[in-house]
């Protein structure tokens, strides 16, 4: 049976399109923050975000308790991410909620590799964003998250 993927929406990146054919080389697919994944040896690869694009391209969707818990979640366990790759999709992601919601839990659960991204050419925006209505804002990156976050993570 033939497979078909649709693509929904246009995504919280400016960056240029990526052609997903086989020609495709690495180095193109890695600056967009995608690579090659195949589930299976010997079964055709997929193109597929890798962890730092997913993670955004979920907080991007987050918009209530329940997305900001799971992407709070998610981002405990994202302990391995490249500093370089999360400065790039950063500076190209043009959703000011994404950027914070990314940033927000990673300083929360002092990831090691934040210290290391490149966040000269970032823009966070001005002013608080209300994610959620009272909630707690975060004093860095000024962006309200559940108040009860750390009862979640039990």
């Amino acid at each position: 049976m033939e497979q078909r993927f649709e693509f929904l929406g246009k995504g919280p990146f400016d960056l240029p399109a990526v052609p997903v054919a086989t020609e495709v080389s690495d180095k193109a697919l890695s600056d967009a923050g995608l690579a090659w994944r195949s589930a299976v040896p010997g079964v055709d690869a997929l193109v597929c975000s890798t962890p730092e694009r997913a993670m955004l391209e979920l907080c991007d969707g987050v918009s209530d308790a329940a997305g900001a818990y799971e992407a709070d979640a998610l981002m405990q366990a994202m302990t391995t991410l490249r500093p370089q790759r999360v400065g790039l999709l950063l500076r190209y992601c043009r959703s000011i909620k994404a950027k914070r919601l990314f940033l927000a839990p990673a300083d929360r659960h002092r990831h090691a590799w934040l210290v290391h991204v490149p966040m000269e050419t970032v823009s966070l925006g001005q002013g608080k964003r209300a994610l959620l209505p009272g909630g707690r804002l975060h004093l860095t990156y000024l962006i309200t998250l559940p108040g009860d976050l750390d009862e979640h993570l039990a």
